[in-house]
């Protein structure tokens, strides 16, 4: 997606701060952007977030697993890689 259509998603946060936090995301190997005419589009790198997420979820609720409880549930209702279909709404996962 291009900056300006995942700030409007953001609740219409302004793409250029948007662009410095996808910046820094990049920087990061979290994702990865493209030029397309005017627009930079950012894909996300699937294996780095989920490596990131497996982290956070091992290292940093400190013995605390009822922290991480929600994320497993999230994650049990997905089958799958995500396809064209599969969107976020107000940062809940809808997997098809």
């Amino acid at each position: 997606m291009a900056a300006g259509t995942i700030a409007a998603a953001l609740d219409g946060s302004a793409a250029s701060r948007v662009s410095f936090h996808l910046t820094h995301l990049e920087q990061a190997g979290l994702i990865i952007s493209r030029r397309e005419g005017r627009s930079i589009i950012y894909s996300a790198i699937f294996p780095a977030l989920s490596d990131l997420v497996a982290f956070l979820m091992r290292d940093c609720c400190e013995g605390h697993c009822e922290v991480c409880d929600r994320a497993i549930a999230l994650f049990a209702q997905c089958t799958g890689r995500p396809t064209a279909g599969a969107k976020t709404v107000r940062r809940k996962l809808v997997c098809n």
